[in-house]
């Protein structure tokens, strides 16, 4: 069994360690177990009290199941080395599938109830009793360290009976920082399969996705940026390529011709709507202004989205978003669940009636505040889904980026900007007017005074009873 534990202890911005629970979305007092596809990960508290706070997963490794997947990788891939190595036993991305399956929402940081706790950074310890480390016990200081981690990594020996074979390539890994719980994570996330060098399941374009989404905040500035991208993507080259040109373009935002930092934000924004979609258990997804699909790609990825279907106004954009899901080499069964459509948010469409959720990422800003009202009839009282998610700049936090003139906004196809107040009356109008609970957070670095560069609004739909 592989074993992880994650600690955090309380400071003058946690003062409850026990606050954990509702980061992680697991409560303290109870044992949960859950199915993976390469076994069982059983996550439970050892301790749980307002000074200190642990969560233990025990990763248990089916390796009969493992031994039958085709996509394994590794220098143990030969016949008998299927079934005799270190999976069930070693940390691998096999610990990492399962801290993004079971921690999703964490990892994503997202919560509606207590908005701040994502937000916050939190002492924390995590260690991983035996991990790989291929590339010598020093490689685990050089990928974490930059990312303000103080790392303990012990060898351990060959065999303890016997001090002469030396050490294997095997470390008691520990690591501990002050950072939020989902820059904590995405960090394991990213760096476990790296340390190890091997993936057990088959690396494609969807991999360089993840890993633009995961690291594109800190992977371009980190010394060791082409070891963790080789690594990472089972040393393709293409793959390698084609992520290192997409962190030099995703590393700048345009307005105008001047430049605005705004690395990763993108990938963060989208993390938090599709976890903010699963937590609510959401199948039937419209993303209205989808552009080239790349949310739509991952919405593919995920077998809870029964259906999902791509609106934008732009026939050109759909064009490459069909390109990039590769729409005509899906199975049937694919096909069946993702269709792209050109319509318009501020017109009613009967085609977009009957979906539990509507997507409006970055939408909203893009439109004439005058066409507003019919946007919101549109999503709100013709569609009428269960959920509706909108995400838009904070137009406070635009003082924070150096090149950006007062005054002017993120993108020259921005008609407004709201302010958190702004965006807060807007959405309350709303749910006088059509029967939704709304509630809001922040996506991105918070500033003490000017918030997230991103704000989003979860609208609930009220249920009437009958």
């Amino acid at each position: 069994m592989v074993l992880f534990t994650l600690t955090a202890t309380a400071t003058g911005g946690f003062p409850d360690a026990s606050d954990l629970g509702y980061l992680l979305h697991k409560h303290p007092d109870r044992v949960q177990t859950f199915e993976l596809s390469v076994g069982t990960a059983t996550v439970l508290y050892p301790e749980s009290s307002q000074s200190s706070c642990t969560v233990a997963m025990i990763l248990d490794v089916d390796p009969v199941e493992l031994a039958r997947s085709k996509f394994r990788r590794g220098s143990d891939g030969f016949a008998l080395g299927q079934y005799v190595n270190d999976r069930p036993y070693a940390g691998s991305s096999m610990l990492a599938v399962a801290i993004s399956r079971v921690f999703k929402s964490a990892l994503a940081g997202t919560l509606a109830s207590r908005q701040e706790l994502p937000l916050t950074a939190l002492p924390l310890r995590v260690t991983i009793p035996a991990m790989p480390a291929r590339g010598g016990a020093d490689l685990p200081r050089r990928l974490f360290g930059p990312l303000g981690w103080d790392v303990i990594a012990e060898p351990l020996p060959l065999d303890e009976t016997i001090p002469q074979w030396g050490d294997s390539a095997y470390v008691s890994l520990t690591l501990v920082g002050t950072l939020t719980l989902s820059a904590a994570l995405r960090h394991l996330y990213v760096l476990l399969p790296v340390l190890d060098d091997v993936k057990h399941y088959w690396v494609g374009e969807e991999e360089a996705d993840k890993l633009v989404r995961m690291a594109g905040e800190w992977l371009s500035g980190h010394p060791e940026a082409e070891l963790i991208a080789s690594r990472y993507l089972a040393h393709r080259r293409e793959l390698v390529a084609s992520v290192v040109d997409r962190l030099v373009e995703d590393t700048t935002l345009e307005t105008g011709d001047v430049p605005v930092v705004n690395a990763g934000l993108a990938n963060r924004r989208q993390d938090a709507v599709i976890a903010t979609l699963e937590d609510l258990g959401v199948a039937r997804v419209v993303d209205v202004g989808c552009g080239e699909g790349k949310m739509l790609r991952e919405l593919l990825t995920r077998p809870a989205f029964t259906k999902i279907v791509g609106v934008d106004v732009s026939d050109s954009a759909l064009r490459r978003a069909e390109r990039r899901l590769g729409l005509a080499e899906l199975s049937d069964r694919q096909r069946e669940r993702i269709s792209v459509l050109q319509s318009s948010a501020t017109y009613r469409d009967p085609r977009l009636r009957g979906y539990d959720a509507v997507v409006l990422m970055e939408v909203i800003e893009h439109v004439d505040e005058s066409r507003l009202p019919a946007l919101v009839r549109s999503v709100f009282a013709d569609m009428h889904p269960r959920v509706v998610l909108v995400t838009t700049p904070n137009s406070e936090y635009n003082v924070l980026y150096p090149n950006l003139e007062p005054g002017t906004f993120r993108h020259p196809d921005h008609r407004f900007e709201f302010s958190r107040r702004q965006f807060e009356d807007w959405a309350g109008e709303i749910t006088s007017a059509h029967g939704y609970d709304v509630s809001f957070t922040g996506i991105g670095d918070v500033d003490e005074t000017h918030g997230a560069p991103t704000q989003m609004a979860v609208f609930i739909r009220r249920e009437v009873s009958a």
